[in-house]
């Protein structure tokens, strides 16, 4: 069962796997490669001589600064009181002389500025070597990352990883049934798992991809789910069950099926034939009746469905029967007619639970049936039958997500036991699991 589901599923955690572990030994053999080169290449002492010259330089040049005459001292005090007489001569050479002096000083000032300018050009080669390495350094820094990781025993999954799985996984998905919306939300719920995560080789890739898988498969087919069974036995009785769905389905089959359930469960049933349009309906009902002895209420052919279902719900009131099951006719969710019919059985009837019944194998279209039956009638679960047949599993992992409403039996085989409790993480055991 789901078994072209449960291959293509193991398919995307081999990829992943392999393509991360690949991924980090390249990362791991580069890393030691680089360390090989690293050892093998000889100190170069030239970044460390070139600056150095540039400083004796810089020594020298500061030496013939040094050598520079100094400006003429001030004249004394006794050449400045033979010269009293003549003011305005005096003026003029203190006017110069403060001039040279200037100039001198404008001079010096030059000198040092160029005896300054190799230090500067070594700085700035420095600074540039420094930021190459460090662009190095960025840019190798996830490689590195997985080198130390995959040292360390570990891997680390990243977001380019996953890009061609997810889109391999994402076809096979919709290959497989599974509704578009339903699809994308296993996706997110997998990238939204894996992207950055790290785990130990002990714990392989491919364990930390199931585990993903796992989250996502069982977040979209567990939704709404109840103890179905509790549901029964805490119910006031009668408890009654409608059955909707489609022509050829196997409604009827399923009915017999439950009625045997419920026996086992050590409480009685009655069955009632709400599918009035259909000729043969009573007939067929009716072996099943039968076989398993159980009270049918039916009525002639063209009667209403409502009065049949509610006769079902007051004989057993009055014989203490524990559960009606009431079958409807088969009707297409394009039939306005028959929906309303539908209906007006929800609102006389009141049933405890309404329960869509379709074929797995139906796969797309059974998941839009759902939708519209819900919207009819407000469905309270699934039944799907023919499960056994069915390779893909589309139609099991989405109905709950877009209905918001269990699964809550599978049929596996025509014989009145051939009925499984649907169990999501059972099920999502079955998908992912080892071969037998």
């Amino acid at each position: 069962m789901f078994d072209g589901l449960k291959k293509k599923l193991d398919r995307f955690r081999k990829d992943v796997e392999d393509t991360a572990e690949e991924k980090a030994e390249a990362a791991a053999a580069e890393a030691d490669d680089d360390a090989v080169a690293d050892a093998e290449t000889p100190a170069d002492d030239s970044g460390a001589a070139e600056p150095a010259a540039v400083e004796s330089d810089s020594e020298e040049t500061a030496a013939s600064t040094s050598d520079t005459p100094e400006p003429a001292s001030e004249p004394s005090d006794e050449a400045h009181s033979e010269a009293t007489p003549v003011e305005t001569d005096d003026s003029e050479d203190t006017a110069t002389d403060a001039t040279d002096a200037a100039s001198e000083s404008a001079d010096g000032a030059d000198a040092a500025a160029d005896a300054g300018a190799p230090e500067s050009l070594a700085s700035d080669a420095a600074k540039a070597a420094l930021a190459e390495q460090e662009a190095d350094d960025s840019s190798n820094a996830s490689r590195l990352k997985r080198a130390a990781a995959f040292a360390t025993g570990k891997v680390v999954i990243e977001e380019e990883d996953l890009e061609d799985p997810l889109w391999e996984l994402e076809m096979a998905l919709l290959q497989s049934d599974v509704e578009m919306q339903v699809a994308e939300e296993i996706l997110d719920t997998i990238r939204d798992k894996l992207v950055g995560e790290t785990r130990k080789q002990v714990q392989s890739t491919g364990q930390l991809v199931e585990e993903a898988l796992h989250d996502a498969l069982y977040e979209v087919i567990s939704v709404g789910q109840f103890d179905f069974d509790k549901r029964i036995a805490e119910a006031d009785k009668p408890v009654t069950l409608i059955f909707t769905g489609i022509n050829g389905v196997g409604k009827t089959t399923t009915i017999a099926k439950l009625a045997r359930y419920f026996e086992k469960q050590g409480l009685s049933t009655v069955l009632a034939n709400g599918d009035t349009y259909r000729a043969g309906a009573n007939e067929q009902i009716r072996e099943h009746a039968d076989a398993l002895d159980k009270k049918l209420i039916a009525h002639e052919q063209g009667g209403d469905p409502a009065a049949v279902i509610y006769d079902a719900v007051e004989y057993a009131e009055a014989h203490d029967i524990d559960v009606v099951l009431g079958d409807t006719a088969g009707r297409l969710h394009t039939s306005n007619d028959l929906m309303a019919q539908l209906e007006k059985i929800d609102r006389v009837v009141g049933p405890d639970l309404t329960i869509f019944v379709d074929e797995a194998v139906a796969g797309q279209d059974a998941v839009e049936r759902s939708r519209k039956f819900n919207e009819a009638a407000a469905i309270d679960g699934a039944i799907l039958t023919k499960a056994d047949a069915d390779s893909n599993g589309g139609a099991a992992i989405s109905i709950a997500y877009v209905t918001g409403k269990p699964i809550l039996f599978l049929g596996v085989g025509q014989g009145y036991d051939h009925l499984e409790r649907f169990d999501p993480e059972a099920m999502v055991e079955r998908l992912l699991g080892e071969d037998e």
